[in-house]
């Protein structure tokens, strides 16, 4: 099948690129994203949408003091809330933030649109995620090591394939951080999906006989602490989503758990020394860390099993408070 010619280097430069922002009482976080998006370095016109879900916390209004267009919704839903950015959006491409990533440095959007320049088929780009200064060690290792397992070398990387298997590197994809082709969009857009909406997006583009880049260059500052409770949420949310798309189930094994929970810990604990943390915080270093691994080995299993589960189980044990199981059709 002929390649779909989504971008041509020449004609794209003087039409603009959307940055696309779904809001809720963002917060001080917030303007630091508008700030970092303000001060992007990059050839073309760059017009801020945000979709802003009854924030009371003047949210619309620093974002239209940074000239955003403000697209007030009642209610925010993954893939629908996107789509609606989509359809309002001037832009050829669309990069999609959430209100707590900041982009990393002035060369994080032409880092996402140099993606599209790999090949004219390239629908869908996406950047890492680099942990907040002072997060836990857990937090910080768990997604460097990811996201450089998706390119050890640092150069950005084009995937192809009519048969994609996930979760994996070659479907990996996330909406706190990636562009979208308008023309791609308009054949496979986001679906209606309760969760992981940008997995779906990765799956359908690719069987659509798009390709889908990873662009190193092009980071995000974007991670979260939580409680112990609210992390079990969280990975149960998350994994319930990889099962839904993927049908991905976490293997369950106790020795085996055990095992990977500790080898996590002692590389951890490498971790913090390397980064000079004292001794005497090592203890709780290595706390969280144990607490940290645990609790997603703990979500991932129930997560990933939420179908097994009744309803009211599942809406207890949901950061989102969300009682379905959807596999993707």
């Amino acid at each position: 099948m002929a390649a779909h010619r989504l971008f041509a280097s020449g004609g794209e430069r003087h039409r603009p690129v959307t940055v696309a922002i779904p809001v809720r009482n963002g917060g001080a976080l917030l303007c630091e994203v508008l700030a970092a998006i303000a001060a992007q370095r990059v050839d073309r016109p760059v017009e801020l949408l945000v979709a802003d879900t009854a924030s009371t916390d003047g949210s619309a209004d620093v974002a239209r003091s940074f000239g955003a267009t403000v697209v007030p919704i009642e209610r925010f839903s993954h893939g629908g809330t996107r789509n609606l950015l989509m359809e309002r959006a001037k832009g050829s491409h669309v990069a999609f933030l959430t209100q707590d990533a900041v982009p990393d440095g002035e060369q994080w959007l032409a880092g996402l649109l140099a993606g599209f320049e790999l090949a004219a088929d390239v629908a869908l780009v996406c950047g890492p995620s680099r942990a907040r200064p002072g997060a836990p060690t857990a937090v910080a290792r768990e997604q460097d090591a990811w996201f450089h397992s998706l390119s050890p070398d640092g150069a950005s990387r084009l995937d192809r394939t009519r048969e994609p298997r996930g979760p994996s590197a070659v479907t990996f994809c996330s909406s706190a951080n990636c562009a979208v082709a308008r023309a791609a969009w308009q054949r496979v857009p986001f679906r209606a999906v309760p969760y992981a909406e940008d997995q779906a997006l990765a799956l359908d583009m690719l069987r659509a006989g798009y390709a889908k880049v990873f662009a190193p260059a092009a980071a995000v500052v974007h991670s979260h602490e939580y409680t112990a409770l609210s992390q079990f949420r969280r990975t149960f949310d998350e994994w319930r989503g990889l099962r839904e798309v993927h049908g991905w189930v976490q293997p369950l094994a106790l020795a085996g758990t055990l095992l990977t929970i500790q080898s996590q810990v002692r590389k951890d604990l490498r971790s913090a020394r390397s980064r000079g943390v004292p001794p005497d915080a090592l203890l709780a270093e290595m706390a969280g860390s144990l607490r940290h691994w645990a609790v997603r080995a703990a979500g991932a299993a129930a997560g990933s099993r939420a179908d097994r589960l009744p309803p009211a189980v599942r809406v207890l044990c949901s950061l989102e408070r969300r009682a379905s199981f959807e596999p993707l059709a």
